[in-house]
């Protein structure tokens, strides 16, 4: 199982430092991780992609070891954050642009900001797809309940990690340590409430509101879209695809038996091979396992 030791390096970003990973040389590849989250959940993409591509993949703004925006932590303020992210780097050139959980909807918020800078989607288990998601982040939006949920415990660490992945062997000592290592940042636990608070209601899940204006301009678009779904996801749930078909008709689905929140993790090599068909241009439309 792939270690989590990448060779990283920061950039400033408007000023605030942000930490990145780029490996290989090729068409670029931009991955963005989930809420709480941080790049190491690209280490077994990056390894397998950059034989082809120039891959990058960063901590979002207060995530990981990324400094935190001077306000709130939405999904309009984390797109704006890569899009800068983008121009730190010089990055001129449109990317294939890979997102995963709250990753998806900042990709997706991304492309319709600014889709001259996107050559096609990748969706990986994204937020912004259906109201439902886990009860631990919608109780993240209660006062206190969220303070005391985010605090570094190693029996919380270990409990979100097995949500996440489908086989508990991947909920190894290594990735508990770095959980607890994230959470324990000065600025953790403030920006990972704020950004739940951000799109999430306790009763209501993922609001409508800026789902629907987020698809609906999504949709306007001609941006080839791939959903990529762990068929055991217990954060974002399967069912979610059928938001896809609904309102991205023309995007291209696939759903990856025995995976769970990240099947970019599970199952890595299935995952890249989907990945390169869908930017050859050889995917076939419709819903299939991997």
């Amino acid at each position: 199982m792939t270690t989590l030791r990448p060779v990283t390096t920061q950039v400033l970003v408007d000023g605030r430092r942000a930490r990145y990973r780029v490996d290989g040389d090729g068409p670029p590849v931009l991955l963005l991780h989930g809420i709480g989250r941080s790049l190491e959940d690209w280490t077994e993409q990056h390894e397998l992609l950059r034989d082809s591509f120039r891959v990058y993949s960063v901590d979002l703004a207060g995530s990981g070891y990324s400094a935190p925006l001077p306000g709130r932590h939405d999904i309009p303020g984390l797109a704006g954050f890569v899009e800068g992210f983008l121009d730190a780097l010089g990055v001129t050139k449109p990317v294939h642009l890979v997102g995963n959980s709250l990753g998806g909807a900042v990709a997706m918020r991304l492309t319709v900001r600014a889709p001259q800078r996107v050559t096609d989607l990748v969706l990986v288990d994204s937020a912004g797809l259906g109201p439902d998601v886990a009860l631990g982040l919608r109780l993240l939006t209660v006062p206190l309940l969220g303070r005391a949920m985010t605090r570094a415990r190693r029996t919380t660490a270990r409990t979100t990690e097995r949500l996440i992945f489908h086989d508990p062997a991947f909920v190894t000592p290594e990735r508990i340590r770095h959980a607890l290592d994230l959470a324990a940042e000065p600025h953790a636990a403030r920006v990972y409430i704020d950004t739940a608070r951000s799109g999430i209601g306790v009763f209501a899940g993922q609001r409508a509101q800026w789902r629907d204006e987020l698809l609906t301009e999504l949709a306007r678009l001609d941006v080839p879209v791939l959903a990529v779904w762990g068929e055991h996801d217990r954060v974002l749930p399967a069912a979610h695809l059928e938001t896809v078909r609904a309102r991205l008709p023309g995007a291209r689905t696939r759903l990856v038996p025995g995976a769970g929140h990240m099947p970019q993790v599970e199952w890595a090599e299935q995952f890249s091979a989907c990945v390169r068909e869908f930017w050859s241009g050889t995917g076939q439309r419709g819903t299939r396992p991997v």
